[in-house]
């Protein structure tokens, strides 16, 4: 027997689908003829969902089958336009309104278990004495175990005001502690570092385009311009996925002349074509800038990288960007969900669009095509210096990141510097003011990891592996295949060096984690700055005067020129 609620469910779906389409006002979009292809879509989605939800021979689930459904007519768009269920608004509110209610701690995987790796100062975890490193057991008595770390942050937050109760495992404690937290409104921290990385050279770090991330960014200008000579500007979006395009808009207003276009937009809808200016007088319009970007940074993030290239006003330093040219529209569906929709693509002052694949095309192997380096149509800046079009944007000084070898990845995707860090804190509370890893440290580290039991698998070793398959396939003879062993002794050893091969960067992570946890945030970051050759290079270019402005040279306009 069928529930009436079931049924209700069903039969209201089309009337349902119908009225959203007229909601959005497709009428007046469409001519008659697709608005009837529309209306026979829907309603033979209905039909099937119906029949489906009534006739299969196991009960469905009326909203998890209508959500498969919704999912996979999304699937076939791109991968930015989802459906926004009950449960799943959260970051979504968190970017769009910049503050959120919860106890302040930042939480991730590390070994399987969810684990504290920041804290906010100033709010309840990091004030009743919750820490880096501690892994959650139990929230509100119901255990943690198995959880994922989205799981864990839904019942964390909620309203400001109410408590939440946490049992934490914590490294040199023989049983799980207990704390009772309160939850507070919280503001995003947009940006995570502001100081000076040399005498008259300022940096910014801004990790997301929440909404106040513009407020962020001034007030960090501000503090500069109060500490010191401000004489540069290093602006770090690295590992920045966007967030708010207003946004991106008002910090690039910080630089450039007021009334400067900084992005446009073009869609399928008349309403979706607008151009966005900068509305304000700038705050440092003469600073010599420079932007870090890498394959991290992406929407916002490039529409800032973007506006700045294209306008002349500072250097692009690091790697090619993601390439994200789309604008997402979000509509309210019902009192519990909305829908993130592609309403636009953006284009930069110079009438390019940085959008790397094209969702609307695919390969013969249902592969997205992307735009080759050959048919990619050229543009040019404000100098007449000439940029691409499609693929993210292009460094005006390409700096690749090291390869940092096997090793160090899997130290750190098995959070082996984390751990270690949470062990050294039990018996360091403080740190020397110049606080160097030295070579006994790495010694201890190095013991560390054998009381871990740590191994992973060198490239070389696979490589190896693979090759002594073929051989004993194709029956080489056993002198080959004893080069092979002898070859494989070798790899064995070159692992128990791994140590000394990579002391450099070892001993780069172990400062960094270490630092973090005793002396917070700002000072983990600040002790990567040596070793940052993105960094270093920007510094470097912006002390050089000559090679600055070299980059940012142009040639003389022609009306005949050709691209």
């Amino acid at each position: 027997m069928v529930r009436f609620g079931r049924r209700k469910y069903i039969v209201s779906l089309g009337i349902v689908l119908f009225a959203s389409v007229i909601s959005l006002g497709m009428w007046r979009m469409f001519d008659s003829d697709a608005m009837l292809r529309i209306y026979r879509g829907v309603d033979t989605f209905s039909k099937v969902y119906k029949e489906i939800a009534l006739n299969y021979v196991d009960e469905v689930d009326p909203q998890r089958f209508m959500r498969a459904g919704i999912d996979g007519m999304l699937k076939t768009l791109d991968p930015y336009t989802v459906f926004i269920g009950e449960n799943e608004g959260d970051e979504l509110d968190l970017v769009t309104t910049g503050k959120y209610a919860g106890v302040g701690i930042t939480i991730g995987l590390r070994d399987g278990a969810v684990t504290v790796l920041n804290l906010v100062e100033g709010y309840s975890a990091a004030k009743q004495g919750i820490q880096i490193g501690d892994r959650i057991l139990e929230v509100n008595g119901k255990s943690m175990a198995g959880a994922k770390p989205e799981d864990v942050r839904m019942m964390v937050r909620g309203v400001a005001g109410s408590e939440v109760r946490m049992k934490i495992a914590r490294e040199g404690e023989p049983q799980p502690i207990e704390f009772v937290l309160l939850r507070e409104e919280i503001p995003v921290r947009n940006v995570t570092y502001t100081g000076y990385v040399e005498p008259g050279i300022g940096y910014i770090r801004l990790e997301r385009f929440s909404r106040t991330a513009a407020d962020d960014v001034r007030n960090s200008i501000k503090e500069l311009l109060e500490q010191g000579e401000l004489k540069s500007v290093v602006l770090d979006l690295r590992d920045n996925p966007g967030g708010l395009l207003d946004i991106a808009v008002s910090i690039v207003s910080d630089f450039v002349p007021e009334n400067s276009l900084v992005v446009s937009t073009r869609g399928r809808r008349s309403d979706s074509d607008r151009k966005y200016l900068s509305s304000q007088s700038p705050m440092i319009p003469n600073v010599p800038l420079a932007i870090l970007v890498d394959q991290g940074s992406a929407s916002a993030s490039e529409i800032v990288a973007g506006a700045i290239q294209d306008l002349d006003r500072g250097i692009i330093v690091g790697e090619r960007t993601f390439g994200k040219g789309l604008v997402q529209t979000i509509t309210r569906i019902s009192e519990t969900s909305s829908v993130k929709i592609t309403t636009a693509r953006y284009y930069t002052p110079s009438g390019r669009c940085i959008q790397e694949i094209d969702y609307t095309h695919r390969t013969k192997d249902g592969v997205f095509a992307t735009i080759p380096d050959s048919l990619k149509h050229a543009f040019r800046t404000s100098h007449n210096r000439r940029v691409l079009e499609a693929g993210g944007v292009e460094p005006d000084s390409v700096v690749e990141e090291e390869d940092e070898g096997k090793a160090i990845a899997e130290l750190v995707r098995k959070a082996m510097f984390f751990k270690f860090a949470n062990t050294y804190a039990v018996t360091h509370k403080t740190l020397p003011e110049k606080f160097e890893v030295t070579d006994g440290l790495l010694a201890e580290f190095e013991n560390f990891l054998k009381e871990q039991k740590f191994d992973y698998r060198e490239d070389s070793e696979v490589k190896l592996k693979e090759l002594k398959d073929i051989a004993m396939k194709e029956r080489y003879n056993k002198a080959f295949l004893d080069d092979v062993d002898l070859l494989d002794r070798m790899i064995a050893s070159e692992k128990e060096r791994k140590i000394q091969r990579y002391q450099k960067e070892m001993k780069s992570y172990l400062k960094a984690e270490i630092e973090g946890r005793i002396n917070g945030e700002k000072a983990e970051i600040a002790s990567t700055f040596p070793g940052d050759r993105q960094l270093n290079v920007a510094v470097s270019l912006l002390k050089n005067a000559r090679a600055y402005n070299n980059l940012l040279a142009g040639r003389p306009k022609s009306g005949s020129e050709q691209e």
